[in-house]
C-alpha cells in the first residue's frame, strides 16, 4: 500500500509547508474554487495575473510577519497601493482572511461573509491573484486582489 512519504524531523515538515511549490499549490487552488464558484453563479472566470499574486503573497507574508489581519497595512498603504506598486493598472478590490489552513476553509470564509462574496462573485472583475503564507503556527495567511 502506497503512502505519502512523510518527514522525520519538524523542520523538514516546515520546510515542505514553506515552499513555494506548497504556496502556489494552494493559491492555485482557491483560484480554482473562485471560479467554480462564479461558474455556479454564472459568472465568467478569472484569470491569474502575477502581478496580482505578487501584490497578494507580499502582504500575506507581511500580515504574517507583523501580526495584523487587514486590508491596509500599519505603514497606511492600501490594497490598490500595493497592486499598483506591483505594476497592476486597474485594481479592484481585496479579500483577506487569517488562520483557515486549507483552500477551502478560506473560501468557505469568505463565501459566508457578505462583503467578500461580492468580491470573488462580481462580474465586473477580470484577473485574480491569490497570495498565501504559511509560516505562522496559528494558521496561514490569504489574500486574494481582484483586478479589471
Amino acid at each position: 500500500m502506497w503512502a505519502p512519504a512523510r518527514p522525520e524531523h519538524p523542520s523538514a515538515l516546515a520546510a515542505v509547508v514553506g515552499s513555494t511549490a506548497h504556496q502556489k499549490k494552494n493559491e492555485d487552488a482557491v483560484v480554482r474554487l473562485v471560479n467554480a464558484a462564479r461558474a455556479q453563479a454564472n459568472v465568467a472566470p478569472l484569470q491569474t495575473d502575477e502581478r496580482l499574486r505578487t501584490a497578494a503573497r507580499d502582504h500575506s507574508k507581511d500580515m504574517a510577519r507583523r501580526d495584523f489581519c487587514a486590508h491596509n497595512n500599519p505603514d497606511g498603504l492600501t490594497p490598490s497601493d500595493r497592486m499598483r506598486a506591483a505594476g497592476y493598472p486597474q485594481p479592484g478590490a481585496e479579500n483577506v482572511a487569517k488562520g483557515q489552513n486549507s483552500p477551502h476553509s478560506v473560501m468557505r470564509a469568505w463565501m459566508n461573509s457578505p462583503g467578500h462574496r461580492a468580491n470573488l462573485l462580481n462580474p465586473e472583475f477580470t484577473t485574480i491573484g491569490v497570495g498565501a503564507y504559511f509560516g505562522r503556527s496559528d494558521g496561514p495567511s490569504w489574500t486574494q486582489n481582484f483586478g479589471y
